[in-house]
């Protein structure tokens, strides 16, 4: 199979690109892993309302406007992204599981367990939610209670009773912290930094200034820094009464993980039966490695979108795009990159 352009993955990002190119009326497909729409946001946990997730910025051309935003994120998201498909005729192939992305200059094969495409151009958008990262710690093999990503997270119930470790200082580790403290026995929440905690809505001008941060070091080849990571914590009303409750009450990170806890450097020690880790994803960007696009510095230098090596290739949702905040910028960003190289590189017709 041949296409133009291959977009591959359908969440924010993705369907951001799509959008793009089908206003350039440009040849292209987008393949997608999920059994349906909505990306990520299909796997977030039942408890996470619509009101309670980190902004959920319109896609371009769409308004994002739910009727009920105390309805689970889960299943509101994914609707809203369904009516997105339809509206602008984005046929997305799923599921769709992509293995592998190969260079056959000056074309790339694209290989899936439902066939193989010869593409000119490429716009990955895998985003991050399949490589959740849970960092190691000295004793971590030893710990005789439960361990579990945030990816795992069902709701506050099964920590009924439970003595719960939270590790990280983002959102998703502050709104599971705080539902969890209403059932669990006791918690304990350790960050590797202080958090900083910001006061008021969460604008745009904080938004762009955030992206800009982590695209210095994309920039640069590092390892992208998460966007939600340099934003702050916003100290909206259940913040604000989970610090009078004492629940957010901030402990460095510990030393070591023991059979039944945790202990620091100074013998204070904690008794657990869960620990938590809400430490973040990585990029899951495995299928393009044979293409050698990582530096020495770690990271894949980047120009706005596009891979600076290689000007068929174009991450979105990685680094600076790893949220809604600059997912739809980078989306037709690439589109739009992506349409002149092509219009470049097409013979005119006489």
């Amino acid at each position: 199979m041949r296409s133009d352009v291959v977009v591959i993955g359908a969440g924010q990002a993705g369907l951001s690109a799509a959008y793009g190119l089908r206003k350039a009326g440009l040849d292209f497909v987008v393949l997608d892993a999920e059994e349906g729409p909505g990306g990520a946001w299909r796997h977030r946990w039942p408890t996470l309302r619509v009101d309670d997730a980190h902004r959920i910025h319109d896609l371009p051309g769409l308004g994002f406007h739910p009727s009920d935003p105390t309805r689970p994120a889960a299943q509101v998201v994914p609707e809203y992204f369904a009516d997105y498909e339809r509206e602008f005729g984005i046929d997305v192939l799923r599921p769709v599981r992509v293995s592998v992305v190969r260079d056959a200059a000056p074309e790339l094969v694209v290989e899936s367990d439902a066939g193989e495409w010869t593409t000119r151009a490429l716009i990955n958008a895998t985003g991050t939610w399949t490589r959740p990262f849970r960092p190691r710690y000295p004793g971590d093999t030893t710990f005789r209670g439960r361990q579990l990503h945030t990816v795992e997270y069902r709701g506050p119930a099964e920590f009924a009773g439970k003595r719960v470790v939270v590790v990280g200082g983002g959102t998703s580790a502050v709104q599971l912290l705080i539902e969890i403290a209403g059932v669990a026995a006791a918690t304990r929440w350790v960050t590797r930094r202080p958090p900083l905690f910001h006061d008021g809505p969460f604008g745009d001008e904080a938004g762009r200034a955030a992206v800009a941060l982590v695209e210095e070091r994309v920039r640069a080849g590092l390892p992208p820094l998460s966007v939600v990571g340099v934003t702050g914590l916003g100290r909206t009303p259940a913040v604000i009464a989970a610090q009078e409750a004492g629940i957010l009450d901030r402990h460095p990170m510990f030393e070591r993980i023991t059979p039944d806890g945790v202990t620091w450097a100074d013998g204070t020690t904690f008794a657990a039966d869960v620990i938590l880790w809400a430490t973040g994803w990585r990029a899951a960007l495995g299928h393009l490695t044979p293409l050698g696009l990582r530096g020495p510095g770690g990271g894949i230098a980047m120009d706005g979108t596009r891979v600076r090596a290689d000007p068929r290739i174009h991450l979105v949702g990685y680094g600076p795009s790893a949220s809604t905040i600059g997912a739809n910028r980078a989306g037709r960003a690439a589109a739009h990159e992506i349409t002149r190289l092509l219009r470049a590189k097409t013979p005119a017709v006489a």
